[in-house]
């Protein structure tokens, strides 16, 4: 029987975790998470990680594997994944993915090309965002490619540092480097793509954030916060909690702030995946 991999994936609050384990549980298989979020052993609430019973339900992979003092880059990602998949297709026909980071799961699939690196010009727009903060570098990625930057997280600045080092070193557009030889796979991809109407989901997110923060995001993030710099907390979630902290904002207006930036990257990632699900 032919191998397949069901991609599940869609926006932020969507509905992915219950759809993936009810597809995975028909197909008597286990799943693969792409998010670039739930990686990390530290990071529970702010990062909507499936409830206890949920991961009961069934294996789940690459959920709490790793602390945040090792980052994760989507290559990485892909070089630690393909082991455990290439395991799981020896006894499974159909294996599960879900994940809201199309960025990882395109790397997975389809490979990566080797990207032009330097120190020196990486040292440059680490110091700019140090100077000008990250509206800088938005505003330099806007011009230089806006089709990546209506996709990527631009509040991620390693992300955003990693574009403009590539621009600046190969006088290309990122968006265009990225590889269209896809690498040869062992199975079908099938998406399940969940696009909920746009009023429906941002009444979702708004609920989503208001449930975190009954649940205890607000102490979540006061034990990370000694750890703020590291760059898995430089995310929505917690670095609006953190600016709270820091008395740039209230709380109602951190809130706000998340709820805000969540729908703003909802947004980046149906662009993305209308993008990569229709090519």
């Amino acid at each position: 029987m032919p191998k397949k991999l069901i991609a599940v994936v869609g926006p932020t609050a969507s509905g992915k975790t219950t759809t993936a384990i009810d597809i995975a549980l028909k197909h008597n298989t286990e799943i693969i998470s792409f998010d670039s979020r739930q990686f990390y052993q530290e990071l529970n609430i702010g990062v909507a990680r499936p409830e206890e019973v949920e991961l009961s339900s069934l294996p789940h992979h690459f959920i709490a594997t790793h602390s945040i003092h090792e980052s994760i880059s989507a290559g990485q990602f892909s070089a630690i994944a393909w082991p455990i998949i290439q395991q799981l297709l020896e006894n499974q026909d159909t294996i599960v993915a879900v994940g809201g980071s199309g960025l990882f799961l395109k790397v997975l699939l389809d490979g990566i090309d080797p990207l032009p690196q330097d120190e020196t010009v990486r040292a440059h727009f680490t110091s700019l965002h140090t100077e000008k903060g990250i509206e800088h570098l938005q505003d330099l990625l806007e011009v230089k490619d806006p089709e990546y930057f209506r996709q990527v997280d631009i509040y991620n600045p390693h992300r955003v540092i990693r574009a403009l080092e590539v621009i600046e070193l190969s006088g290309k557009k990122f968006s265009e480097l990225r590889t269209h030889n896809k690498q040869q796979l062992p199975f079908t991809v099938e998406y399940h793509y969940i696009q909920p109407d746009k009023t429906i989901l941002h009444q979702r997110i708004d609920e989503r954030v208001e449930k975190m923060m009954d649940m205890g995001l607000w102490e979540e993030a006061e034990r990370l916060y000694p750890l703020r710099q590291l760059q898995p907390l430089n995310t929505v979630g917690y670095k609006e909690l953190f600016e709270c902290m820091e008395g740039l904002h209230t709380l109602s207006e951190a809130i706000e702030w998340i709820k805000t930036h969540s729908k703003q990257y909802a947004k980046r990632q149906v662009t993305w995946f209308n993008k990569e699900v229709n090519r």
